[in-house]
């Protein structure tokens, strides 16, 4: 699953892809000329500084933000053709997204917390609970569907998280620092969630972190520095180097 095969279409792709924030002498040029092209399968942490660029790159991958210049293409798709509601339902349908903050609703349950991207498709609620349920026990949290995020440690929280973000059975999932709030143990656990995700069921994994010990579950390592790409390397790269 390394998407190593340069004759099959990528999953994602950029092609010098810009970003610009602001006008004038505010303006301020987020990515410059980025060229990147993910395989179906393959995990990627995506790392460097402060301000290097990486978010807005996933941001841009994500379909949250849009490039100022250049190509983006999902499935062979030209994102840059889409309307902002053609864009939501690419996110709905074939993204998932886990945050740093995990993001849950307080007063809600576990199992409504990952019921919420079903919700919003209208499905009936008897599938509903059926996938929530199934999505809970895939991240080991089978008998939690009725407690609140408040009854949850960290750990467990972004374990909802996780199921809310594959329940609809994405084609990638984005990760943006999904450990950042969490303990050196917990923050293990939770990679070695995802990275069972991306062997076990081929999930293509987008991960942000500025923490060289969690990009090291990836199988590849794209380094930003001022806006560009600095490296790009693999898992047989990087280990002949550590």
């Amino acid at each position: 699953m390394s998407g190593t095969d340069s004759t099959a279409r990528p999953l994602l792709e950029l092609q010098g892809v810009t970003k610009v924030y602001g006008r004038g002498a505010a303006a301020m040029q987020a990515l410059r000329g980025v060229d990147l092209r993910i395989d179906a399968g393959e995990f990627v942490a995506v790392m460097g500084p402060s301000g290097s660029g990486k978010s807005t790159c996933l941001n841009i991958l994500g379909c949250l933000d849009t490039p100022s210049a250049g190509s983006y293409r999902f499935g062979g798709v030209e994102v840059g053709t889409l309307s902002r509601n053609q864009r939501a339902e690419l996110r709905r349908h074939y993204l998932g997204f886990v945050f740093q903050g995990f993001n849950l609703l307080n007063r809600t349950t576990a199992l409504e917390n990952v019921e919420l991207p079903l919700l919003y498709r209208g499905m009936h609620i008897a599938e509903r609970h059926r996938l929530a349920r199934e999505a809970l026990a895939a991240v080991g949290l089978a008998g939690w569907e009725t407690h609140t995020p408040g009854e949850l440690s960290g750990g467990q929280q972004q374990r909802v998280a996780i199921a809310r973000a594959i329940v609809t059975a994405p084609d990638v999932l984005f990760a943006d620092e999904p450990t950042g709030n969490l303990d050196s143990a917990r923050s293990r656990e939770i990679m070695e969630l995802i990275t069972a995700f991306n062997r076990e069921r081929g999930l293509t994994i987008v991960m942000v972190t500025h923490e060289a010990d969690m990009a090291a579950f990836a199988t590849r390592r794209v380094h930003f520095l001022d806006g560009h790409i600095e490296s790009d390397t693999r898992a047989h790269d990087f280990m002949e180097t550590a």
